[in-house]
């Protein structure tokens, strides 16, 4: 074959990817639509932070709750599909431009939603479905493409695209409804449930084998979207430095915020990467449904720490009604469940609870009280923000004096 043949993008048939393929990693294609929920956390993450600081605490987390689940659902959709049937044809490349389109929609549907909760007398979730359903129009023909050119696993591709298909017939006549809010929110978990049981159902079909997934590239791709829900960290101390700096210039409290917002950050993502989470996944497929699904109250909670620096500079420039101790709040309430969600996810991959990891969980849970106290006493933001920073790094330091020595104990339980 010519080399210009090699590298044109024909139809390929959709009959899986080896799941123990060599060097696999992710695509430019794959980061490519990563970048679309850049936008999407960010709206988020300002949609939650705007309303705590107007003090509309119900309204800010309902709307939050309700936008990353869709949002990580989203992702989540797309990626273990890639993982498993990449082609890299040009018909897989337009449905994965579809998909984007469908992300940058649902982005749009964020603010109304927030609002139209706070006024409390329906969802406003029209615009936001919208997006769901131009997303799954390509996916459902991706899904069934794969049940036309895989014969071994067209069952579960089938699957897939039912249930697909009902959640989504669900959320589009709950949208046109227009139900009070508190039977829309019945029926949206119940409808959530709907997609749940889609993928648990496909999966579980033993003698197919479910989809052919790549282990080590889809930790790879929750590893990436990591990083880029942490951005929103980033753009939070951007947010509270700039605050302070426009109304005192460059002083202590500015430093402070830097050092806090970075290096919480920075400890965030230490912690989450200490586990080797591709090489367990190999051995034992059947933990990548709860690992994986997991990963949506990790998305959530990172995205919210970064919602509370925002939180942060909205008091810094008086204009939040929660007060010092309510945005120190606001950071620390999600760092703590960032840090007992990676400590599940970990118990969870090795199937087994480290006593240790008690330890660590009390040292992480006294600094992150210790800040609030701190403010209560009248610290300053940037000083309080100093001693949540400190708390992932509790994790950190227990790993590299002990815990790697636990973990390699648990590796070497599940991986011989």
């Amino acid at each position: 074959m010519s080399m210009t043949g090699t590298l044109a993008h024909h139809l390929r048939r959709m009959t899986g990817r080896d799941p123990a393929e060599a060097h696999r990693a992710a695509t430019p294609l794959e980061l490519l639509f990563d970048l679309a929920f850049v936008v999407a956390f960010s709206q988020a993450s300002s949609g939650l932070a705007h309303y705590l600081a107007e003090g509309h605490i119900g309204s800010a987390i309902m709307g939050f709750a309700f936008v990353m689940f869709a949002t990580g659902w989203a992702w989540i959709n797309f990626s273990w599909f890639a993982s498993a049937y990449d082609t890299d044809d040009w018909f897989y490349r337009l449905t994965t431009l579809v998909q984007m389109i469908g992300v940058v929609v649902l982005t749009l549907g964020i603010p109304p939603l927030f609002h139209s909760i706070d006024e409390g007398h329906y969802l406003d979730n029209g615009v936001l479905v919208a997006g769901y359903v131009v997303m799954r129009v390509a996916m459902i023909a991706q899904w069934l493409r794969v049940a036309r050119q895989d014969p071994a696993r067209r069952r579960t591709a089938l699957t897939y695209a039912l249930w697909v298909t009902v959640a989504q017939v669900g959320w589009v006549a709950l949208a046109i409804a227009h139900t009070a809010l508190a039977l829309t929110i019945v029926i949206a978990l119940v409808l959530w449930a709907v997609e749940l049981v889609g993928p648990w159902l496909a999966e579980r079909r033993v003698h197919e084998g479910g989809t052919p997934w790549h282990a080590h590239h889809i930790a790879e791709r929750y590893g990436l979207l990591t990083i880029i829900a942490l951005g929103e960290g980033v753009f939070g101390t951007v947010t509270a430095v700039s605050a302070v700096i426009e109304h005192q210039g460059w002083t202590v409290e500015a430093v402070l915020l830097v050092t806090a917002g970075i290096g919480l950050t920075f400890g965030v993502w230490w912690s989450y990467f200490l586990m080797p989470a591709g090489r367990i996944l190999a051995k034992h497929r059947n933990r990548g449904f709860g690992w994986g699904y997991g990963h949506l109250l990790l998305f959530a909670a990172i995205t919210a720490t970064g919602a509370g620096l925002h939180v942060a500079a909205y008091e810094l420039e008086g204009e939040a009604e929660l007060g010092t101790v309510g945005a120190v709040l606001t950071v620390a309430i999600p760092v703590l469940v960032l840090c007992l969600t990676i400590f599940a996810l970990y118990d969870y991959l090795v199937q087994a609870i480290d006593p240790f990891h008690f330890g660590l969980i009390a040292g992480t849970v006294a600094l992150l009280v210790a800040s609030v106290l701190a403010a209560a006493a009248g610290a300053s933001m940037g000083t309080s923000l100093i001693l949540i920073t400190l708390s992932p790094f509790v994790v950190v330091v227990g790993y590299e004096l002990v815990g790697h020595r636990h973990e390699a104990a648990a590796l070497a339980r599940q991986l011989d």
